[in-house]
């Protein structure tokens, strides 16, 4: 008999080859029902998978987010098998459970068609209806490379080649499907209720460009239909507030085809936004002690060979410019030129901290196919600063990183984050940079800011970067999705690589500790950012436009054009529509490009010094003195409100 202990810590006796389905079996037959997969001895397992001794059993449901993954993973299989159905002859690449659903790669000459999804989502129904079990197999790696090369499975056969053990597992699912998997998956097909095939795009194998091209389906799985549907709509939401639509269509942003891909063009509605975004920064680093600094876009080459870019980064990293006197580079970062800033003269313990902040344009080399609007782009400003301290120093200094990171999240409407400390191993991997001295230091000091400022932070054990540990701070938009935002950043190596010094209060030579710290992470990320949260609709205080005025017809122009330059007087960005159009008209197409406030203007309204009011939201608020209107939008510019 084997002994299995059950979450509760009680322990059953079972026959050898005892499967954890009858294990739930035996506990209830409603958590057998409600059964995806197991964890045994802290790893995922088949329902149908014999025990192999005794073993710590726990059944996973619906309600535990590691069976949807290996929910939507089985919903991949699927796909899967029914691509091969209807297409023989495609060769697989990799299938995994993704983000909000899973995707599977494919070798086909023939492009997929949105007429092929329907019916390969037509075919996984089928399927899923014929109640297929998820069969595991236990192979030999020569007899199943044997296999793979027979079946011209030549992607199957590099994964075995660089994955798998001696003997390594398979699935298989009905006639025509078997793939190199390590598992596991659901029983059978008939627990795969809700899921909807969304998308086909192009894929490097393994993500190198040198590879052959692919097609990747993407799709999405979920437990219950209501689930689907709610998750269908909110991508419906997310499509009609999708950033590089709403750029164009308000004419805020472009990409320009003759310029080359990754380049935002901001046009001047977008730049003004934009300027307002960097105006904000640069005002807030001055009002907390920042210095303000700005360095050159192209250094030489050397300057990364100091810093190590050239070694971990090149592939990120513009080709070189061969100049009079050496080679040159765009540079990818901005923190080196800081770092000569601060070395340019000798430093004091008095003088610490010395936190230099810019906001800087940086260039670098994104493949093709991770390009995304406003997202991932080739050239981006970001809101860089360094802070050099002190040991003593240092937990002060990262509360007020994280002050001033909650100050930004509140400042533009966001009310929701999460907070993320990436920490390293130990030192065990030896894969970190610094002593264990400085990683003790500057752990501690992550967590205790974290106290003082009241986040709650969730610890990344083994994420942090090679050079130090971190804090990343997520916001949560109105889709309830998280955007990784600001970043506070330890930095033990490039002190160390340009020998960073100051003369402490014992008259003796030590190394600062080096912050890194972005907040924004770069304006063009969180412009799409803030696009996305408010459709469009930008608060008050950051609408290219605040206020339009509208004449009922040509004779209450000039009375318009009064009541603009009123507006205009108390730095409130104002025009006025005096197109030959319906009143009608002028407001529909104000809504459309997101302007808060309409102001109507008539005979009664001129007669009166008044304007009638409305709001981009649809809202007819009458009749308002134009002094009162002018008052009322001016105040919410100076506030910054989110509301109109």
């Amino acid at each position: 008999m084997i002994q299995v202990t059950l979450p509760d810590g009680s322990q059953h006796s079972f026959p050898p080859g005892t499967t954890p389905l009858e294990v739930a079996r035996s506990v209830s037959r409603r958590l057998a029902g409600d059964a995806i997969v197991a964890r045994v001895n802290g790893e995922l397992w088949d329902l149908a998978r014999p025990l192999e001794g005794d073993a710590r059993v726990e059944i996973l449901t619906s309600k535990d987010p590691e069976a949807l993954e290996v929910y939507r993973h089985s919903t991949a299989h699927l796909l899967a098998a029914a691509v091969l159905e209807l297409f023989p002859g495609t060769k697989l690449g990799i299938g995994p459970p993704v983000k909000d659903g899973f995707y599977y790669d494919f070798e086909r000459s023939e492009p997929f068609t949105p007429e092929d999804l329907e019916r390969i989502e037509k075919k996984m129904r089928e399927l899923r209806d014929r109640d297929l079990p998820f069969e595991r197999r236990l192979t030999p790696k020569d007899e199943g490379l044997a296999k793979y090369r027979a079946m011209n499975e030549e992607m199957k056969c590099e994964l075995i080649d660089e994955r798998a053990d001696a003997v390594f597992s398979e699935y298989t699912l009905g006639p025509h499907f078997i793939d190199f998997c390590r598992g596991p998956h659901v029983p059978s097909t008939n627990k795969l209720k809700a899921f909807k095939l969304l998308s086909v795009a192009g894929a490097y194998w393994k993500g190198d460009e040198h590879r052959q091209q692919l097609q990747r389906i993407y799709g999405t799985a979920w437990f219950t239909e209501k689930e689907l549907e709610a998750y269908l709509q909110k991508l419906e939401e997310a499509k009609k507030r999708d950033h590089r639509t709403l750029g164009r269509q308000l004419d805020l942003i472009s990409i320009q085809e003759l310029a080359g891909p990754g380049l935002i063009f901001f046009h001047p509605k977008g730049a003004l936004v934009r300027k307002l975004l960097e105006d904000w920064m640069r005002e807030q680093y001055l009002k907390r002690g920042y210095d303000l600094v700005s360095t050159p876009h192209v250094m030489r080459e050397q300057l990364w060979q100091i810093s190590g870019h050239l070694s971990h980064y090149a592939e990120n990293m513009y080709a070189a410019m061969e100049l009079d006197d050496a080679r040159y580079r765009l540079k990818p970062m901005n923190c080196p030129g800081h770092i000569l800033i601060y070395r340019d003269r000798q430093r004091s313990y008095r003088d610490l901290p010395v936190r230099l902040g810019e906001l800087g344009t940086v260039y670098r080399y994104e493949r093709s196919g991770t390009l995304h609007g406003l997202f991932r782009v080739r050239g981006f400003t970001q809101d860089d600063a360094h802070i050099f301290c002190r040991p003593d120093q240092i937990e002060d200094e990262i509360v007020s990183c994280l002050e001033f990171a909650v100050d930004v999240l509140k400042t533009y409407g966001f009310h929701r984050y999460q907070a993320e400390i990436s920490t390293w191993d130990g030192g065990a991997s030896g894969k970190y940079d610094g002593t264990p001295d400085q990683w003790k230091l500057a752990e501690g000091a992550l967590n205790r800011a974290v106290e003082r400022v009241g986040l709650e932070a969730k610890v990344m054990e083994d994420e942090a970067a090679f050079y130090g540990p971190k804090i990343d701070v997520k916001l949560v938009d109105a889709l309830d999705r998280p955007w990784q935002l600001s970043t506070v950043q330890f930095d033990f190596t490039l002190p160390r690589r340009f020998e960073l010094e100051y003369v402490g209060e014992d008259g003796a030579k030590h190394q600062p500790l080096m912050v890194h710290r972005a907040l924004y992470g770069s304006v063009e990320r969180f412009f799409g950012i803030l696009l996305e949260h408010y459709a469009g609709a930008f608060p008050v205080w950051l609408a290219p436009v605040q206020a339009v005025v509208l004449p009922i017809a040509d004779r209450h122009i000039e009375y318009a054009r009064r009541v603009r330059d009123r507006l205009a007087a108390e730095g409130l960005r104002a025009e006025v529509d005096e197109r030959s159009e319906k009143v009608n008209y002028k407001i529909r197409e104000a809504q459309l490009q997101k302007i808060p406030y309409m102001l109507v203007v008539g005979d009664r309204e001129a007669a009166n010094q008044q304007v009638a009011l409305r709001t981009r939201k649809g809202g007819d608020l009458g009749a308002r003195g134009v002094e009162e209107v002018v008052a009322m939008i001016a105040e919410k510019s100076r506030t910054r409100a989110a509301e109109d």
